[in-house]
């Protein structure tokens, strides 16, 4: 189904006064995501992919200036950020325009085919160094994260106290389950506000907020890194953490596609089969965070004797959240996301134990 964004006035006003002509609704299509979007080819024969974001998302302004803020750094320092090319802004529709690369695969459906192997998560390791080795000044001060506190506000302690009404009246089953399980964990409560203590001494870098596979792109043989509206100054610890914590999702609860066994809540492998499954998993795929890692530290100099041990916790966290994403889907809690949340939860309480398991060697 063609979202009517093709046909919106707005959309084709911007397009005109880009000079890319106009978007004809029966050559668009509709990407999957979280903003209003719809691609394909112009009058003027430009691919096109337009993106809108809800302006009724309380954060919708400051995600689009936080894209224009990396737009903005990544022109000023032309070669070490690459990304889908931007083409053109409305800042009061909240509309950012950018070149459609139609023949793309994404990062995650890369790895679901055993394609994302250890040469590009190498290089995805130099995109991400390079970008926080970016000078401290290389933000712009408008407001995204230099002249304003802009922190990552995940985990969200305070749903450790109570969920906001908003929340538990759409939430699945499966969540509620899960947060009462993590509300009643108060050992996890006190690790993960010991994380947020510990990242807010750190030092700060540019950072890409939101990393996950999904959001790097492969294109005519160049990796590509997309979806910027969480770009700010904050720990790197956090982007690093992300993308092992991707791997250590796929070792956990990717596995159904592997054991049919696995794939229900009437699963009856103990928890114990179930990590040892999982552990099984995350050595074959280990390599690709040893990658990453390499490649990080070949573009930008690792001074922080912390900063591992801080993105193993984060990669914890990362598991957590997405055991929260499956959760959404279902009415209850299967066995492998109780085991994926305990594998979580022991890397955000002793990530000095797990740094080198994932692959993060000093």
């Amino acid at each position: 189904m063609i979202d009517d964004l093709a046909t919106s006035p707005a959309v084709q006003g911007l397009l005109e006064r880009l000079g890319l002509g106009q978007l004809l609704p029966q050559q668009g299509e509709s990407p999957m995501g979280r903003n209003r979007n719809v691609a394909g080819l112009t009058t003027t024969g430009s691919a096109v992919f337009v993106k809108q974001l809800d302006r009724r998302q309380p954060d919708a302004a400051r995600r689009f200036r936080r894209q224009r803020a990396y737009e903005a750094t990544a022109v000023a320092n032309d070669g070490p950020l690459t990304s889908p090319k931007c083409l053109g802004w409305d800042d009061e529709e909240l509309l950012v325009v950018f070149e459609w690369l139609d023949t793309a695969r994404s990062g995650s459906d890369l790895a679901t085919s055993e394609e994302f192997d250890d040469e590009l998560a190498h290089r995805a390791g130099e995109m991400v160094g390079a970008l926080h080795a970016l000078p401290p000044d290389a933000l712009p001060a408008d407001g995204t994260g230099t002249t304003e506190p802009d922190p990552i506000l995940l985990p969200p302690l305070e749903f450790f106290d109570s969920l906001p009404l908003a929340y538990h009246t759409q939430a699945s089953g499966a969540s509620l389950e899960a947060w009462g399980m993590l509300q009643r964990d108060t050992e996890l409560t006190l690790a993960l506000r010991r994380l947020r203590a510990v990242e807010a001494a750190a030092a700060v870098t540019s950072v890409h907020g939101d990393l996950r596979l999904d959001q790097f792109l492969l294109h005519d043989g160049r990796l590509l890194l997309c979806d910027w509206e969480e770009f700010r100054k904050a720990d790197p610890a956090r982007d690093i953490g992300a993308f092992v914590g991707e791997w250590l999702h796929r070792a956990v609860l990717d596995i159904p596609a592997k054991d049919a066994e696995l794939s229900g809540p009437s699963s009856q492998l103990s928890h114990q089969d179930i990590v040892q499954r999982g552990v099984a998993e995350l050595n074959r795929l280990r390599t690709r965070n040893v990658a990453f890692w390499q490649g990080y530290r070949a573009t930008t100099a690792v001074t922080d004797p912390g900063l591992p041990v801080r993105a193993t916790a984060f990669a914890g966290w990362h598991l957590i959240d997405r055991v929260f994403a499956s959760a959404e889907q279902r009415p209850r809690l299967t066995a492998l996301d109780r085991a994926a949340a305990g594998i979580g939860r022991s890397a955000v309480m002793h990530p000095e134990k797990f740094t080198t398991v994932l692959g993060l060697e000093a």
